[in-house]
């Protein structure tokens, strides 16, 4: 009988539910924070990179905590599972084991509780999806409520100009020229050619169903953002390590061209 989940487990188990901090609990965004915005996301330059946490002395040993804690998947995907205080006792537990402090003898607690800790996570990532999925619908509303400008398609899909072009419309048949800054419903920024400080052009046809649908509501010139619900982005699958099963995305969009 297996006492307690393996590390491998424990991983696979958290890689359903990569990146997406605020599913395990109710979203709390103020609604200013969903706001179209324009001057962020849109320059030409990339942001700066924050400043590392201490001095090049002693960022070695930062490097070694931040190595232990992506091999258990990273931040992102405890909470996803954990609430907070939850985090708090398995950051109290990892701390006194490591310094040798822990007043509980490990075995006796692996041997005790290891069952409950494989039945929390199994029934906690078997919600995941559900839960991505809730919280994407509620940020959807919520974007809609305080953006009086953008609308909701039949299939699904808001969308929000942000400034309106002039110039060409695309079809499937096109290959277009964008900017974008993709993001997930906590904030999460996932993708951005606007970080990378170049361009990118592909054929319309080839990318989801959700840019499909919003570019062709766009023209060059233009700038919009595009809140895509799972079913028009990356559905039940997810992509990567990137974007979560079941994940609402957001996208600031600006069309270049289209050939």
């Amino acid at each position: 009988m297996q006492l307690l989940i393996s590390m491998s487990s424990i991983m696979a188990l958290l890689s359903v539910g990569v990146r997406t901090a605020s599913s395990f609990a109710p979203p709390t965004v103020a609604k200013l924070g969903v706001r179209a915005t324009t001057a962020r996301f849109m320059s030409d330059s990339a942001s700066p990179s924050p400043p590392m946490p201490y001095d090049d002395e002693k960022m070695p040993f930062y490097a070694l905590g931040t190595n232990l804690a992506m091999q258990v998947g990273g931040a992102g995907n405890f909470k996803t599972l954990l609430e907070q205080d939850e985090m708090d006792i398995v950051l109290e537990a990892f701390c006194d084991n490591l310094k040798g402090t822990a007043t509980a003898d490990s075995r006796q607690v692996l041997m005790t509780f290891g069952p409950a800790l494989n039945k929390i996570l199994q029934e906690r990532t078997a919600n995941i999806v559900d839960r991505v999925k809730k919280d994407g619908d509620e940020f959807l509303q919520n974007f809609l409520d305080c953006n009086d400008e953008a609308v909701k398609t039949d299939s699904g899909l808001v969308y929000c100009p942000m400034k309106e072009g002039e110039g060409k419309q695309p079809t499937t048949d096109n290959t277009v020229e964008v900017h974008y800054h993709g993001q997930l419903t906590d904030g999460t920024v996932f993708d951005s050619s606007v970080d990378r400080g170049q361009t990118i052009s592909f054929p319309l046809s080839g990318v989801i169903k959700g840019w499909q649908e919003g570019l062709a509501m766009m023209k060059e010139g233009g700038k919009a953002t595009l809140v895509i619900p799972s079913d028009l982005a990356y559905g039940d699958a997810g992509s990567g390590e990137t974007i979560p099963p079941g994940a609402t995305l957001k996208f600031e969009v600006e069309l270049f061209k289209v050939s």
